[in-house]
């Protein structure tokens, strides 16, 4: 069951009614015409000053409170880090004082590695060959070292000995090797000069033979140019009387008829050269001419007869087209009679349908207090 009768909250109705109050204001300056649109909202201007006013100083003692607090946080920084010095201060000299009384040097762990009496307590080295302190780790023993120490160095001096006279033998034959090699090498050297001076001989006679060659081949080649030109010279002269011999007695000055023949076929002549036609190239002619007559009249009946069909297939042609289009018409006299049918169809079919949304479907039309309902809020 619900509770109509609880007590109305003051601050909740005094909010509503605030908004209230706002919307009534807000309306009357948005459907004010001339206020909306040649005035200006002055009230709204000087409320939103304000409203910047107010955010300014908010801003300003939001700024001098986080000034005010960094100050603050400052000086306790630095009481901080003073109280940090001093306990560092503590801390170091509690550490030396441990150290003094704690950490003296004979109680370090490693303190025998740098003992100043440390040969003093220590023990020799080893007492034999076969100490079991000299152990591989510990590095004390190594190959040579052992007690029988000059009887082995006696024994190597004697090797040393022997092998350096040897090494002293070996360089002699070295050298001797050496001195024999520079020998030969020295005697292979003048047989190379020796042999450089006889092919510097033979190249020097070789030159002459070829200078000597190339001037008795300058000589002959210059004799037989001298001979192709007398030869050159006499054959033009020949050349000369032979071309005069035969325009004396060639076909042109003596018309011979058969110069006119050109060697593009024998239907064709020279010009400069022809003579005029001989009696059988002249009834030959004629024959040709009376063939082309006949030809040219088998022709013109046969173009004659060619246009007559040409003009029977064209009356034929139209008469088929004429039918054609009487054909198109009747067609299209049809489709005509047929669209119009189906027009009256389609006009009482979207009479009917109008009928029909007039009658049964649009049975309510809005009236002027459904229009009325907008444009009431400012929202």
């Amino acid at each position: 069951m619900y509770k109509l009768d609880l007590p109305i909250d003051n601050i909740e109705a005094a909010a509503i009614a605030r908004r209230r109050n706002r919307e009534a204001q807000r309306q009357s300056r948005i459907f004010n015409a001339k206020t909306r649109i040649i005035g200006v909202d002055l009230e709204c201007l000087e409320q939103q000053v304000k409203d910047r006013k107010q955010i300014e100083e908010e801003e300003r003692l939001r700024s001098e409170a986080f000034a005010a607090d960094a100050d603050r946080n400052d000086k306790i920084a630095c009481m901080l880090e003073k109280r940090q010095e001093a306990d560092v201060r503590e801390l170091n000299k509690a550490l030396n004082d441990f150290r003094m009384m704690h950490q003296q040097p004979d109680g370090r762990r490693e303190f025998d590695l740098y003992d100043p009496d440390y040969l003093r307590k220590d023990k020799p080295a080893r007492v034999h060959d076969d100490d079991p302190r000299l152990t591989i780790s510990g590095l004390q023993k190594f190959d040579g070292e052992d007690l029988n120490n000059k009887a082995r160095s006696k024994y190597q001096q004697e090797q040393l000995r022997e092998w350096t006279a040897k090494q002293k033998l070996e360089r002699e034959q070295a050298d001797a090797n050496q001195k024999e090699a520079d020998r030969l090498y020295e005697l292979k050297m003048r047989e190379l000069d020796e042999r450089a001076m006889e092919l510097a001989k033979a190249e020097e006679e070789c030159r002459r033979a070829i200078n000597h060659a190339t001037k008795d081949y300058n000589k002959a080649l210059e004799n037989e140019m001298s001979e192709k030109r007398r030869l050159h010279k006499q054959q033009e002269l020949d050349d000369n009387n032979t071309e005069i011999a035969n325009h004396i007695y060639g076909d042109i000055l003596t018309e011979n008829p058969a110069v006119a023949q050109s060697a593009w076929g024998p239907h064709r002549v020279i010009t400069d050269r022809w003579k005029g036609m001989s009696p059988e190239q002249i009834a030959q002619i004629k024959k040709t001419q009376a063939d082309q007559i006949k030809e040219n009249e088998r022709l013109r009946q046969e173009e004659e007869l060619r246009a007559k069909e040409w003009d029977r297939q064209r009356v034929a042609m139209a008469r088929s087209g004429e039918l054609l289009e009487r054909q198109q018409e009747r067609v299209k006299k049809e489709m005509a009679k047929q669209q119009a049918i189906d027009n009256r169809r389609l006009a009482q079919e979207q009479n009917s349908h109008k009928e029909f949304l007039e009658k049964e479907v649009y049975t309510n039309p809005p009236t002027a207090a459904y229009f009325m309902q907008f444009n009431t809020t400012s929202r």
